[in-house]
Formats: C-alpha cells, sequence, structure tokens
C-alpha cells in the first residue's frame, strides 16, 4: 500500500496514510451521522488510531492523530466535567483539529451535581448541597466564555450531565421540569445544549416538553440504572432539537468500576453488545429519517475498546 505523507502541527514524522478500507468506510456513512468517542487519551489505541509515541495523554497532539482517522467526525471532553478547560487548552486543541471539528463538552459538575460527592477534591464540601447547582450565569462566565473566545468553531454540544440523585435530592418530575426550564431559558441561544439524565424516573414526558421549548437534545444514553436506548428511542419525546445525541457508556446494570476492571486497558473489543450495537443503529436510522444531525459518541467501558465498537457499526450500517 502506497503512503501519504501529511505535514505535524507538532514537529514529529510525517503521519501516515489511513487504511484504505477505514476511509471507504467512513465515506459510506452519511454525512449528518458523526461517530466519535467519549475521549481520546488512550494508550490501548496504539496500532489503530494512533501511530505515533506518546509520553503521557498529551491530549493535543493526540488529538491531531484522533481527527484524521476516518470513522471519527465528532470527539467528547469528557475531562472538562472536573473542570473547565482553559482558553489556552482549548485554543491548543483547535489547532490539531480539522476546521469545524465538532466536540461534545461535558458541563463542569460545579454547575449539574445538587450535592457534591465524597471526592476529595470538594475538600470541606463534599457531601453538602451544592450552592451552584444549576447556576446558568456560572455556566455562562466559567464554562461558555472560554469557548466563545478560543473554540467556537469546534463547540458542537455541551452536555448537561445529572448524576443519580436520591432521597430528599431527587425532585418530583414537574419540579425538576420547573428547575430545568428555569435554567435553560437563560442560557444563549448560539450553542447547542443537550441533557442527559441519570434518574430514570425523571424521564418524563414533562421532561420533553420543557427541551422542546428551549430547542435542547435529550441524549441517548447507555447507563447503569437507565433504560435502554431502544426503549428511549420508543419514547415520543426525545427527538425536541433539529439534531441529536447518544452517550453510548456502559451495558445497563454494569457499574463503571465493573466496567473498568473487565475492559482495561482498552486495546481491543472484549465483549461485544449486540443489543446495544442494534439500537445505535436504530437510532442512525432514525435520524436520518427525521434528517436530524446524529452526534454519537462511545466509551472504552461499552465493549472495551471504542474504534473497534464503532468499526463494527459502521460495517454494519447499510444505507
Amino acid at each position: 500500500m502506497s503512503v501519504r505523507r501529511q505535514p505535524s502541527l507538532f514537529d514529529d514524522a510525517p503521519l501516515p496514510e489511513p487504511e484504505e478500507e477505514l476511509k471507504v468506510l467512513g465515506k459510506k456513512l452519511p454525512p449528518n451521522v458523526r461517530l466519535g468517542t467519549t475521549t481520546w487519551t488512550y494508550d490501548g489505541w496504539k496500532g489503530t488510531v494512533y501511530h505515533r509515541s506518546y509520553r503521557g495523554p498529551e491530549p493535543a497532539r493526540r488529538l491531531e492523530e484522533y481527527g484524521r482517522y476516518p470513522l471519527f467526525r465528532v470527539v467528547g471532553i469528557d475531562s472538562a466535567y472536573y473542570e473547565p478547560p482553559t482558553e489556552e487548552t482549548l485554543a491548543a486543541y483547535g489547532r490539531a483539529l480539522p476546521p469545524g471539528f465538532p466536540c461534545i463538552s461535558k458541563v463542569w459538575d460545579r454547575i449539574t451535581v445538587k450535592r457534591f460527592t465524597r471526592d476529595p477534591r470538594w475538600g470541606k464540601e463534599a457531601g453538602q448541597a451544592n450552592p451552584d447547582f444549576l447556576n446558568a450565569q456560572l455556566f455562562k462566565d466559567a464554562v461558555l466564555l472560554p469557548y466563545s473566545r478560543a473554540f467556537r468553531d469546534h463547540a458542537g454540544c455541551f452536555v448537561f450531565e445529572f448524576q443519580a440523585m436520591h432521597g430528599k435530592d431527587l425532585p418530583d418530575p414537574l419540579t425538576w421540569a420547573d428547575q430545568l426550564d428555569g435554567f435553560l431559558k437563560e442560557l444563549p441561544k448560539d450553542f447547542r445544549y443537550a441533557v442527559e439524565l441519570r434518574n430514570a424516573e425523571l424521564v418524563h414526558p414533562i421532561h420533553g416538553e420543557v427541551l422542546k421549548r428551549n430547542g435542547v437534545a435529550h441524549v441517548f444514553n447507555s447507563w447503569t440504572a437507565m433504560p435502554t436506548i431502544g426503549q428511549q428511542l420508543q419514547l415520543s419525546w426525545v427527538f425536541p432539537a433539529p439534531f441529536t445525541v447518544a452517550r453510548a457508556l456502559l451495558k445497563p446494570g454494569r457499574t463503571f468500576s465493573e466496567a473498568v476492571k473487565r475492559f482495561e486497558p482498552y486495546d481491543r473489543v472484549r465483549e461485544p453488545a449486540p443489543e446495544i450495537r442494534a439500537d445505535l443503529l436504530k437510532l442512525i436510522d432514525e435520524a436520518i429519517a427525521r434528517r436530524l444531525e446524529a452526534l454519537i459518541i462511545l466509551g472504552n467501558r461499552l465493549e472495551g475498546n471504542s474504534p473497534g465498537t464503532i468499526r463494527a457499526l459502521a460495517e454494519a450500517w447499510e444505507p
């Protein structure tokens, strides 16, 4: 196979041309379907996605290779959940990515958790109620402003992931809808947003009404205690926006820690999940029929290797 050398931003050896088979698969997928991964700094992907050597995560440098992989058309910035990226970080990501390559950015958990976890990073606030829960001004100042200045071309969607709430912290669906509506209506309309629930109790038509009123997408998620993506697809309100988002993260019933133990170092697909693959293919078909852009990202903890799962989906999908 002939190799066409491509220049690099990072003073490395030129990157090899992707496999012809991968390029053919990538071209088969419709342009409104964007597949990618929830994050990207995994050494287990060496030899498939990555061909250079990396010392540690080196996220911006890896993004240059990630953005050239023919099956990847979107990427998740899950690390933004723990701390908003700085302008400098976002600018480095932007220089590495192809023009217009979209990112799905999780929103800082300071805004989306109702009660701080026992994680040591919260210090004295651990276990306490979060005074900044659904603080729209904090989101605009701490999260949105750096993206506006340095990363607007790649700000595909912001995902508000609401961790499971329990006991007195879990509102009834009507109260939740009122709280969420008050928050979403304060957000600038020149960015796209999506909401990911982790409480099945809140997967309710009134929640869908709030999303539709604000032009915000429902996130189809595969997660421990959530309905399957296929079950979510059966609901009448789950396409409330001109685009849709999916995050296939875990097999329902499996915890995150269990998946980590089972699948590290994420170098190959270890446990195919045919039901979840079938649901994702249904979602792709539904997005095509509805003429929606579909941003679909997968995690390594779903089957063991998200690039391998994406390749299997691309091979299985038929126009």
